[in-house]
């Protein structure tokens, strides 16, 4: 390179294609004909950033050649990559190590807890607190804050004027960070970021005391951190080095450059290096900040003089600057001819929602693809809105990988670490315990089917309200399998899931964190073999376990199982998974950090909303904007800036859509800063630049011709099929709806629980029944009948929560039930049946049902009593004969249909544990109740119950068991409680337009 006064500092325009511009003009520069590039030293931003630059150099050598030597600078993870550019001869270098980040903010936690005292929050906020609190001396420590600035009477004059609680909470940080730098003084070690400046700081003295023979290159560097900056101040001072800048807007005027603020050069000397009115959201400001503190004017960069191969219109950088205008300068657009306003090559997307926003990005890269050598990139910092895409490019067979990668939770290998913490957090409750047997990896190869059918049988054993925590319940449950299947085998498959799972609920008051990982990751093991750790979410999940448990070996750090999960996710979040190779050549979904430096041909821009691009600021949780200001560190709206600087690069590209939704999964949201800037720049042209057909193709894709109304269903069986016994509990339904009927009784079908359910009023019911039935056949003495209640609820292993919420209400009731029958034995009525079941035949068909009570009266009769957990059957409904079981009950004892029990029914009473109605005793419960005509309410006289019943029962028999009538569905809607078939009857597809029998007699008398 020719040697020029001055720093060697270039700016690569954003329509140039940073990557390819750059090895377009490094190769003529720096090549040799021998060793190609090999004595060249390119200093870049990322990991990712080598990458691309490898593919830019592959594409663009012609053949093949010796690469130049890349090394990574602009972030934390230098020790690998800076150390040997540090000293080529191996020689020592005088920096201490770096700290272990994982073990200081384990020890960060400990510090902030004892500092907290009893306002200390629970531990997964205090290991978030801690996490952030560590990311702030991070902060402080890249722009070289040391802890006595924090002390100076400048910033301790700025907090006295704040808050309350942003006085304490800079007390509270610079008490754990005093603490934290003693340590580490003792322990003979720097935190990474100051090892970092310290690294940069001896490479930018050697380099100034004795320059490399061979040339240095820093390329895409934009950190503006003061040690990195000079680090490239002393690059651009080389001979032979050079330091390249992307997208350095060198068109600004300079009176808009002075618009951008201080930026770290403050005009007065007791002024804050960044002001308050500094404009930090512009995406020009950090490379403004870069400059200031390299000491190097804006008029000392010259612009990099090759393109690239996907380069832009120049038109398109002039644009660029135009439309990220300081605020006071963007009122010049009005007076802004058409050509400079112009994006040509840029198209605006608004779509209705975020999977019609996918859909629309899917459509147009697959329409990109089919021009040959055509390169697309979608740039996105929703990974949500990125694996939508990825799905829906499947639908082509294209498989385009996210290069920002997945979040270790949501990978397979993630999800069962944080299964098996929720095991133990939940003490195996059925949930957590069933997806953990259920997972895809356990028990995976050929005994896999085996071990999936006894767990599906477990399912549907803990279908239901929960039980207590524990493995007792469980191991009842399992005993319930064996005997109703091969026993053995059960027995076998529950020992392993035991050994599994015991050493979980296995925790005391807590267990150190080192413990807590041993023991998942055994049980893991134990589950998966070896296949846990086999994949790249597998490695990814095995050095996460063994970072924090190498780091957590030495703490005295003790986490309760119920935080497991929740600590365990906020780490895990901190982790991507990148997929390997393999994706589409031609196609690359990317984050805004990955996308820095790449290049395509098609670039779409998504998700440009308000809080997801740019992302909303999230303030350092114990130190005040004021503070920083002060010290020089910019603030949360500094990554604004950066994220402007991010979508300027992309719109470098030959073609970009930059797309939006206009609502996310719940809310209606803004469109991005930046496309509100776009289109007002644009004006009148704004049309011109709109994507339409790609929104109408994602609107069409999935758009199936209207299929035909679904009728009602009214099946019409066999006679053979509808000869079927009846339950007294079905007659109701039979009646109503004779779907359900039909579904239950001819289709055998009956609907699951679910798990962890809500207590229905069919599992109370079971259980009063059940403390009935042992209480009567007792003998029903006074005053045992709560006892046995009691051992009821802990024989049906109900969970604490439900026993406690029901019973004082059960209690109260079962009081009343006692008392009422103790009352009774004066007036000589007597129990004489109690969960009797009886049968009887009614025109050829089995009528069968059971009693849940009979009593004897004192003339002989019988009284039949059906118990009601909640409210009993209304007068109308019973008149109407859609409430028959205990008329049908009736109908049985007085055909002898019970054993032991002989005499005609008379009487008839719903017995309810619900509130009582109209009492004026508070909380009183339980009350018998006749459903027969009053002097203030009409229905059925009691002489005729029977009659009616028999009547009732007579005309559904007649119609459905031994008639032709089909079985419709729902012909009385307005019945409550029959809606366990209404998916499969597809109930809202129809009811809306579907006439009742009713509304057709209505019609027919109009």
């Amino acid at each position: 390179m020719a040697e020029r006064p001055g720093p060697h500092v270039y700016s690569i325009a954003a329509h140039r294609g940073f990557a390819d511009a750059l090895v377009a003009g490094l190769i003529p520069r720096y090549g040799d004909k021998d060793l190609g590039l090999a004595r060249l030293t390119l200093l870049l931003p990322s990991q990712r950033a080598v990458r691309i630059l490898t593919e830019a150099f592959v594409r663009l050598s012609g053949g093949g050649m010796l690469l130049p030597r890349m090394v990574v600078v602009g972030d934390l993870d230098l020790d690998e990559a800076l150390g040997p550019l540090l000293d080529p001869l191996g020689a020592e270098v005088d920096v201490p190590p770096a700290a272990d980040p994982t073990r200081r903010w384990l020890r960060l936690a400990e510090l902030l807890r004892d500092a907290m005292g009893k306002e200390a929050p629970k531990t997964p906020g205090l290991l978030r607190l801690a996490f952030e609190t560590g990311r702030t001396m991070d902060r402080l420590a890249v722009e070289g804050i040391e802890l006595g600035d924090l002390l100076t009477e400048r910033v301790a004059g700025i907090v006295g004027d704040l808050a309350d609680h942003w006085r304490e909470s800079t007390r509270l940080f610079a008490t754990v960070q005093a603490h934290w730098l003693a340590e580490l003084a003792a322990r003979g070690e720097v935190d990474p970021p100051e090892r970092r400046n310290l690294l940069f700081e001896h490479a930018a003295k050697r380099w100034r005391e004795a320059p490399p023979a061979h040339p240095i290159v820093a390329a895409g560097v934009t950190s503006a951190s003061p040690a990195l900056a000079k680090l490239l101040r002393a690059v651009a001072d080389l001979p032979n080095g050079a330091v390249i800048l992307p997208d350095l807007d060198l068109a600004l005027s300079d009176e808009h450059w002075d618009m951008l603020g201080n930026a770290g050069a403050p005009r007065a000397e007791d002024a804050a290096p960044l002001g308050e009115r500094d404009a930090v959201t512009h995406p020009q400001y950090h490379l403004k900040l870069l400059l200031n503190r390299m000491g190097v004017a804006r008029g000392e960069v010259d612009p990099w003089h090759r393109a690239g191969l996907a380069a832009a219109p120049p038109q398109r950088s002039r644009a660029i600057s135009n439309l990220f205008l300081p605020p006071a300068a963007s009122a010049t657009w009005v007076s802004l001819p058409a050509a400079q306003r112009r994006l040509s090559g840029v198209r605006l997307m608004e779509t209705a929602h975020p999977g019609e926003e996918a859909q629309a990005i899917a459509i147009l890269v697959r329409e990109a693809l089919e021009i040959p050598e055509q390169r697309v990139a979608v740039i996105t910092p929703d990974r949500g809105l990125a694996g939508r895409v990825t799905a829906h490019l499947r639908r082509w067979g294209i498989e385009a990988d996210d290069t920002a990668g997945r979040p270790l939770p949501q990978t397979t290998a993630g999800r069962l670490l944080l299964q098996l913490a929720e095991v133990a957090a939940q003490e195996a409750a059925p949930v957590a315990l069933l997806a953990l047997l259920e997972h895809p990896w356990v028990k995976a190869g050929e005994g896999r089917a085996a071990w999936l059918e006894q767990a599906r049988a477990f399912d549907l054993a803990l279908r239901g309200p929960r039980p207590a925590p524990g493995l007792p319940p469980l191991r009842a449950a399992v005993e319930k399998l064996a005997k109703r299947g091969d026993g053995e085998a059960v027995r076998a498959w529950w020992a392993q899931v035991e050994a599994v799972v015991e050493p979980l609920l296995d925790w005391g008051d807590g267990l150190s964190l080192a413990s807590a990982l041993d023991r998942l990751a055994a049980s893991g093991e134990a589950l998966c073999g070896s296949a846990l750790w086999g994949q790249a979410d597998g490695r990814a999940l095995a050095a996460f376990v063994e970072d924090l448990r190498g780091a957590a070996t030495g703490s005295s750090f003790v986490i309760a199982a119920v935080d497991l999960p929740a600590v365990l996710r906020d780490a895990m979040d901190r982790v991507s998974v990148r997929p390997p190779w393999g994706g589409h050549p031609r196609v690359a979904i990317y984050g805004l950090l990955e996308a820095r430096m790449s290049r395509a041909d098609l670039v779409i821009c998504g998700g440009l909303t308000e809080g997801t691009w740019p992302a909303s600021p999230s303030p350092e949780p114990l130190l005040p904007p004021a503070v920083l200001r002060a010290l020089g560190v910019p603030g949360g709206e500094f990554r604004i800036g950066l994220a402007a600087h991010d979508l300027a690069g992309a719109l470098g590209a030959p073609r970009v859509v930059l797309s939006w939704a206009l609502r996310d999964e719940g809310k209606p949201v803004i469109p991005s800063r930046f496309v509100l800037r776009v289109e007002a720049l644009l004006g009148e042209l704004e049309a011109d630049h709109r994507e339409t057909r790609a929104v109408e193709l994602a609107r069409q894709i999935d758009h199936a011709t209207r299929a035909p109304d679904y009728p009602r269903p009214a099946p019409d069986p066999t006679p053979e099929q509808r000869d079927v016994a009846l339950a007294v509990t079905a007659i109701d339904r039979l009646r109503g709806d004779p779907y359900q009927f039909y579904a239950q009784a001819i289709m055998g079908l009956r609907k699951l629980d679910a798990l962890d359910a809500e207590p229905t009023a069919a599992w109370k019911g079971t259980v009063v029944h059940k403390v009935l039935e042992r209480w009567h056949k007792a003998g029903g003495r006074a005053g045992e009948l709560l006892a046995i209640a009691g051992e009821e609820l802990a024989e049906m292993r109900a969970h604490p929560l439900v026993r406690s919420l029901w019973w004082p209400r059960l209690a109260r009731a079962l009081e009343w039930i006692d008392a009422e029958i103790a009352s009774q034995s004066a007036d000589q009525r007597e129990v004489i049946a109690s969960e009797v079941k009886g049968e009887m035949d009614f025109l050829g068909v089995r009528v069968h049902g059971r009693a849940d009570r009979i009593d004897r009266m004192g003339d002989g009769s019988l009284a039949v009593v059906d118990y009601k957990t909640g409210s009993p059957p209304t007068r109308a409904r019973v008149a109407e004969g859609y409430s028959l079981q205990l008329g049908v009950i009736g109908l049985i004892a007085a055909a002898g249909g019970f054993p032991g029990v002989a005499g005609d029914p008379e009487w008839f009473e719903y017995w309810s544990l619900a509130k009582r109605p109209r009492s004026e005793e508070a909380g009183a419960f339980g009350y018998a109740f006749a459903p027969f005509k009053t002097d203030r309410a009409k229905g059925l006289e009691r002489e005729e119950f029977l009659d009616k019943s028999a009547q009732y029962l007579r005309d559904a028999i007649m119609r459905f068991i031994k008639g032709n009538e089909p079985f419709a569905a729902s012909l009385q809607p307005d019945l409550y409680g029959y809606n366990d078939y209404d998916q499969l009857m597809r109930l809202d597809e129809w009811q809306a337009r579907a006439p009742t029998p009713d509304d057709r007699a209505k019609g027919e008398e109009r």
